[in-house]
């Protein structure tokens, strides 16, 4: 099976020590976000997990822990974005992370990392013609670290719109200027521009719209192909992408990223932050009485044998 490691928050960010742990004791608690009662234990084993997949502004921290995924297949998604402090207020130097970015590229190869720039709204000071600048002078920087630039455009949801009520959406006009722009720039420095649950209709100027995370994507990751259970499925009807369970939680990232999907009060992610503790087999707080635990089905999805 896959598990991914960043979709609800930013593990290797802010919990890295507690990944650790959960890696050393070899299994982890899970609340449900929509059912807190609810609880999954995953056992956090390469006989039973083919890959885990790892989604950050800032995988620094877990460089010391490495070594814990020697034995596991692993996936990178690292987000570096032109936005400044006023966008994202507690993501690290870009350029640091452009460098962390070529370092962890060396340990795990370029095939098993992608570089997210996204998403993409327009503001006053951050035009179509400022994206295409900053664009190309990180596909330069990171030329020969990985093959695939993932992007997308924000989607105003209502945590969104209140958070960030100045972002303004990409009008479909802008989005055709957008993808020819930066699908060239990302070809001329040997990248493939993937677009994430954006309209197809983006392929016709240079994207490829088949999806950034897709079986197709973690096969060729495993050498091999995987027979995924009938019982999983994306996430939304526009995407494609194989997103496994999430070990994370919702609103417990410190980043507070004005454009974050996953966040909502600050008030609430403070407190859910100092409610971590890294001894503890969940990622928030610990258990509770009441709370229903149930062991994840899980199994080896990989079939490594040859198929004709």
């Amino acid at each position: 099976m896959i598990i991914n490691i960043g979709q609800r928050t930013d593990i290797p960010a802010f919990y890295s020590e507690w990944l650790h742990n959960r890696l050393e004791e070899g299994f982890v608690m899970v609340r449900n976000p929509y059912n807190p009662d609810v609880v999954t234990r995953y056992e956090l084993k390469p006989s039973v997990v083919d890959l885990l997949v790892f989604g950050t502004k800032n995988p620094a921290p877990m460089f010391p822990y490495l070594g814990d995924l020697e034995n596991f297949d692993q996936y990178w998604f690292v987000t570096i974005t032109p936005y400044g402090r006023d966008i994202e207020p507690y993501v690290p130097d870009k350029e640091q992370v452009m460098e962390d970015f070529k370092y962890l590229s060396r340990q795990v190869g370029a095939g098993a990392i992608a570089w997210r720039y996204d998403p993409i709204f327009l503001s006053e000071r951050y035009t179509v013609e400022k994206h295409i600048e900053s664009f190309s002078y990180m596909a330069e920087r990171l030329e020969g670290t990985t093959g695939t630039v993932v992007t997308s455009f924000i989607d105003l949801f209502r945590k969104v719109r209140r958070n960030f009520p100045e972002a303004r959406e990409v009008t479909r006009e802008d989005g055709i200027v957008l993808v020819k722009e930066l699908s060239a720039i990302a070809k001329a420095h040997g990248m493939k521009l993937k677009l994430c649950a954006e309209s197809p209709e983006y392929a016709k100027y240079g994207a490829d719209c088949s999806g950034c995370a897709t079986k197709e994507v973690y096969e060729e990751v495993l050498g091999g192909a995987l027979q995924i259970p009938s019982s999983v499925h994306p996430a939304r009807d526009e995407c494609n992408c194989l997103l496994g369970a999430d070990i994370g939680a919702y609103n417990s990232c410190g980043h507070f990223c004005k454009y974050c999907y996953a966040n909502d009060e600050r008030s609430l992610i403070e407190h859910n932050m100092a409610m971590h503790d890294p001894h503890s087999p969940f990622l928030i707080g610990n258990s509770a009485p009441g709370d229903l635990v149930r062991d994840a089905k899980q199994s080896g999805w990989l079939d490594l044998q040859l198929h004709f």
